[in-house]
């Protein structure tokens, strides 16, 4: 079986942004549940919303832009769970 993948989202808490951070993890849980080893949720401030998939930042929202379209996040996921580095 392959090693555990671990997903960290850390996301500015004062600026409000639980509701797309809850909206992601549950999105990444429904679609790949156990195959998972976590979701990490990680407040913090700043005006941050960054998601890291086994320590690969897949998104910035300093770097990117904005927040990450859930599709997205999953095509990053996916290409993990399936071994490849993208």
């Amino acid at each position: 079986m392959s090693s555990a993948h671990r997903v960290k989202i850390t996301y500015c808490a004062e600026c409000g942004y639980e509701p797309q951070t809850l909206d992601l993890a549950k999105a990444l849980m429904l679609e790949f549940g156990a195959r998972l080893s976590s979701i990490e949720l990680i407040p913090w401030e700043g005006g941050t919303f960054e998601v890291s998939v086994d320590g690969q930042l897949i998104h910035s929202m300093n770097r990117d832009g904005g927040f990450p379209e859930a599709a997205a996040v999953k095509d990053a996921v996916r290409a993990r769970l399936s071994g490849s580095s993208r």
